[in-house]
């Protein structure tokens, strides 16, 4: 049963995801990625939905409002707070050194983690839109890949937080 929903829902769901990408700034992908999600979930709660088609161009509709509000919201920091140009020298050192800590630990971790957190901490500050064109991802994985990425991250560098 559930894989003919599946199966029928497709067709619908990229015509509909295309259709509200442009107006969301979002991918057609990412849309589609995140209402399969949330029809998994359903499925997994309760089963499928009374009526699927109407549920899925809801659901569409949901989510391109969802990445229009996270897409005017997101702003990037004019400065950040720890390159305050007020610190004496031992600050600057220790920065500096904390800064080749962050890179060693960032080269050392698995798969596509460094190419991730390297664009992530990239002076030019580019948006997840261009890093996931530069990483050849959809959009909508970045978040999900940014946290594993971060939990190893904090799990390489607790041993040197613990140190000091």
């Amino acid at each position: 049963m559930t894989h003919h929903l599946l199966a029928a829902l497709g067709p619908l769901l990229t015509a509909e995801a295309s259709a509200e990408a442009q107006a969301s700034g979002s991918e057609p992908d990412d849309l589609q990625q995140a209402v399969w999600l949330r029809l998994l979930e359903r499925l997994a709660a309760g089963g499928p939905p009374p009526e699927p088609h109407g549920w899925l161009r809801r659901a569409v509709r949901a989510e391109a409002r969802r990445s229009r509000r996270t897409t005017r919201r997101e702003r990037p920091y004019e400065a950040e707070p720890a390159d305050d140009a007020r610190r004496g020298p031992e600050q600057l050192v220790l920065a500096a050194a904390r800064h080749d800590a962050l890179r060693d630990a960032v080269r050392a971790l698995p798969g596509r983690c460094p190419r991730l957190l390297a664009a992530l901490l990239s002076p030019k500050d580019p948006t997840y839109r261009e890093i996931a064109g530069e990483l050849g991802i959809s959009q909508g994985s970045l978040g999900p890949e940014r946290s594993r990425c971060l939990g190893c991250l904090r799990r390489l560098l607790a041993p040197e937080v613990a140190a000091r």
